[in-house]
């Protein structure tokens, strides 16, 4: 009997605590999605619906996607977006080839002052990205490549945490598998292919979409080495929008463009979010 009544117990325990953590996580769900709601609602709202409100509603009987025609006609929007595309897809597909390599070379070979090299490799970390910005500026304007993609991609295609990310899954894969395949008489780069890639691809698949996803979501480089539109970003076009796209500010539309930059990283996430997490997962595991 005192066994049912201390079962009875821990289960009501139990349930309580639940009720109080799911409570706890709707409340924090509420609040990260309703920024994402408000967006979708004031690009529906009409010009002249929002601008009337003089208390912001939660809804709108007449919605319409007049601001989204808006936003694609105000600034050349279609073709900031073919822009930032062959800027995400080069600058990672770079990124990758030298994150790869370098965490390859930190992680597997032996040389003089590996580890001394890359710890001064992680203290570059430390230095804020406002001076890395402007030494970079500096070094792409006496490079005469401001308005060109290049000046737009050099400084992304490297990541001293990628690096440092990667570097950490690679060691964990057992040093017996690279002596096998040494005395087997396989290359380096044959053993990072066929190997070490395969095994951490969750890893690199997460380090692919978070570059994706900072290239999409670059704002401020992309602004400072810039002014010739036919290198702007979708950035650059919502700024665009907000300054000078219709004499005014027209926040409806730029909501409508800012939902519309916004869906491709939306599916993204989406599709991937399992490998993600894997790779998050495996890169903290200690193997």
């Amino acid at each position: 009997m005192d066994y049912e009544k201390i079962e009875k117990g821990a289960r009501l325990r139990t349930r309580a605590v639940n009720i109080v953590v799911y409570t706890l996580l709707t409340f924090w769900a509420i609040m990260v999605l309703f920024p994402f709601y408000w967006m979708v609602l004031t690009s529906i709202k009409s010009y002249g619906a929002y601008n009337s409100e003089w208390i912001p509603q939660l809804y709108t009987l007449a919605p319409t996607l007049q601001n989204y025609a808006d936003a694609f006609t105000a600034v050349p929007l279609g073709g900031y977006f073919v822009n930032t595309i062959l800027f995400t897809l080069a600058t990672t597909a770079i990124m990758l080839v030298v994150t790869i390599l370098a965490a390859f070379g930190f992680a597997r070979l032996q040389f003089k002052g590996r580890d001394l090299a890359f710890t001064l490799f992680l203290s570059l970390m430390m230095i804020p990205n406002e001076l890395v910005v402007i030494t970079n500026y500096v070094t792409i304007t006496n490079l005469d490549m401001r308005n060109t993609f290049m000046g737009l991609i050099l400084p992304s295609v490297t990541s001293v945490f990628y690096i440092y990310l990667l570097k950490e899954n690679f060691a964990q894969i057992p040093d017996e598998l690279y002596y096998a395949a040494k005395v087997d008489g396989t290359s380096d780069m044959k053993y990072l292919l066929k190997v070490m890639i395969p095994i951490c691809k969750p890893t690199i698949i997460t380090i692919t979409i978070l570059k994706v996803i900072e290239c999409w979501n670059s704002y401020v480089w992309p602004r400072l080495i810039t002014d010739d539109q036919a290198y702007f970003l979708v950035s650059n076009g919502i700024q665009e929008i907000r300054e000078n796209g219709f004499g005014r500010e027209n926040i409806p539309a730029m909501m409508a463009a800012v939902v519309v930059i916004s869906v491709p990283l939306i599916v993204l996430f989406l599709i991937f979010r399992k490998k993600i997490m894997a790779g998050v997962a495996q890169g903290g595991t200690k193997g």
